[in-house]
C-alpha cells in the first residue's frame, strides 16, 4: 500500500508541475490554451513540432520554463513507472485486484480535483505568487488586460475567396464599427509566410491571408464565414448596429455604477 500512496503523490506531483509550467508560460504571453498543451508536451516529452513549440525554443524566458519542466519530467515518469511496478510485484491476485481498484477510483478523484475551478483559481493565486516572489518573471494577467473573461477574444481568421473581406483595404472594411481590430496578418508571398505586424489603413486583403484579430468572440467568428455580395454587407451592418447596441448598453450600466 506504500508503493500505491506513493505512486498517487506521484501523479499529484506531476499534474502540479505541469500546472505551474502552464501559468508561468502563460505570464510569458501565451494564452493558457496553448499554454497548458504545451506544458503537458514538455514535461511528457512528447515533443510536438508546431509553431506554438517554435516560439518556446525562440523565446529565452520559455525556453528556461520548458528546460525545467523537461527535467522534472523525466524524473517524474520514472518514478511513476517504477512505483506503479512496485505496488503490484509479488502480492496475490485478490490484493491486485483491490490494488487495481483502488488506483482506478484513485485516478477519477485526483482527475475530478484537477477539473475543479476552485482548486484551479486557488492553485493560480498560490503559483503566481511563488512565481512573483522567487522568479523574475514579469506578472501580467493577460486574460484581465484583454478582457477574455468577458467575451473578447483573440482570433484567427483565415480568408477564403469568397470572403467578404477579399479584395478590401482596412479602411474600407469599418471593422472597427463592429468592434473588432486585426493586430496581424499572416500572408503567403512566393512560397513563403510574410508577417504584416499591425497593418495599416491601405493594406489589402487577399486570398488565403490568415488574420489575427481581436474583438468579440462571437462577432469574429461571424466575420469568417462572412460572404461577398449584399448578403455580406447586409450582415456588416447588422454586426455595427449589434456592437452599437451592446456598447450603448456597457455605457449606461457603467454610468449606473459610477453614480
Amino acid at each position: 500500500m506504500l508503493a500505491l500512496s506513493g505512486l498517487f503523490a506521484v501523479i499529484i506531483l506531476s499534474i502540479t508541475v505541469i500546472r505551474i509550467g502552464s501559468i508561468a508560460f502563460e505570464l510569458t504571453g501565451l494564452s493558457p490554451e496553448v499554454a497548458t498543451f504545451q506544458a503537458q508536451s514538455v514535461f511528457s516529452g512528447v515533443g510536438f513540432t508546431t509553431d506554438e513549440s517554435e516560439a518556446i525554443v525562440s523565446h529565452p524566458v520559455r525556453r528556461k520554463i520548458a528546460r525545467f519542466l523537461m527535467l522534472l519530467g523525466s524524473a517524474g515518469i520514472t518514478s511513476t513507472i517504477a512505483t506503479f511496478i512496485l505496488t503490484f510485484l509479488g502480492e496475490s491476485s485478490k490484493t491486485i485486484m483491490i490494488r487495481i481498484l483502488t488506483l482506478f477510483l484513485g485516478l477519477i478523484i485526483i482527475f475530478l480535483l484537477s477539473k475543479s475551478k476552485l482548486i484551479y483559481s486557488w492553485m493560480e493565486k498560490v503559483i503566481k505568487k511563488a512565481l512573483a516572489r522567487y522568479t523574475s518573471l514579469s506578472l501580467f494577467d493577460y486574460q484581465e488586460i484583454l478582457g477574455l473573461r468577458k467575451g473578447y477574444t483573440v482570433s484567427r481568421i483565415k480568408v477564403n475567396k469568397n470572403n467578404w473581406m477579399v479584395g478590401k483595404e482596412l479602411h474600407q472594411l469599418d471593422l472597427h464599427l463592429e468592434g473588432i481590430l486585426i493586430l496581424a496578418i499572416n500572408r503567403l508571398v512566393g512560397g513563403k509566410e510574410k508577417f504584416i505586424g499591425a497593418p495599416q489603413a491601405h493594406t489589402e486583403i487577399k486570398k488565403d491571408d490568415l488574420l489575427i484579430c481581436y474583438g468579440r468572440g462571437q462577432t469574429s467568428k461571424q466575420l469568417s464565414s462572412r460572404d461577398k455580395g449584399k448578403k455580406g454587407d447586409s450582415e456588416h451592418s447588422e454586426a455595427i448596429e449589434r456592437e452599437r447596441k451592446i456598447s450603448a448598453a456597457e455605457k449606461e450600466t457603467g454610468q449606473s455604477l459610477e453614480s
